[in-house]
């Protein structure tokens, strides 16, 4: 019973050894952040995320933050990428393109301009039309995630007091 018991724990002890951590949200360095982007997804996105995070407070005016979050391009691109041999769609790619800059409060660049380019693929059928349309707003749903979490992490890294 024991000889089993220590099999059992031995994974779990060697695993907790090695250090290995997953990756967790550790806040911006940041007091208050503007979000620079009207009518953007990706800005809702990122807007529900930080909400709950009690040492970032969203701003209504860039002059209150101390951080800018400036997105200059959002661009959702669906492109056909295979047809079948009669001419018809059998997949689509469906692409997010979106460029943005962090600014301080005096205008200073503390991230350089990044841009994302995310992509996804999507196969079609003309019978499951209502399905296919529910499923490429889901794809781009998970784009608009997947972009704001990148951002968040690309903002953590960021220095404000000496610029970058």
């Amino acid at each position: 019973m024991k000889r089993r018991l220590f099999l059992a724990l031995l994974p779990a002890a060697l695993a907790a050894g090695c250090g290995f951590q997953l990756r967790r949200y550790d806040g911006l360095p940041f007091g208050s952040l503007y979000i620079d982007a009207p009518g953007s997804a990706v800005t809702q996105r990122l807007r529900v995320m930080l909400a709950t995070d009690k040492a970032v407070r969203l701003t209504d005016t860039a002059g209150e933050a101390e951080a800018v979050l400036k997105i200059t391009q959002e661009e959702r691109i669906k492109s056909i990428l295979t047809l079948t041999g009669g001419g018809r769609v059998s997949e689509y790619r469906l692409s997010l393109k979106l460029a943005y800059v962090v600014l301080a409060r005096d205008g200073r660049v503390l991230a350089a301009p990044e841009s994302l380019e995310l992509q996804r693929i999507m196969t079609y059928n003309d019978a499951l039309l209502l399905a296919k349309g529910a499923e490429e707003q889901l794809l781009y749903r998970d784009m608009d995630d997947d972009a704001a979490l990148r951002i968040v992490r690309r903002m953590q890294t960021l220095k404000p007091d000496n610029g970058k």
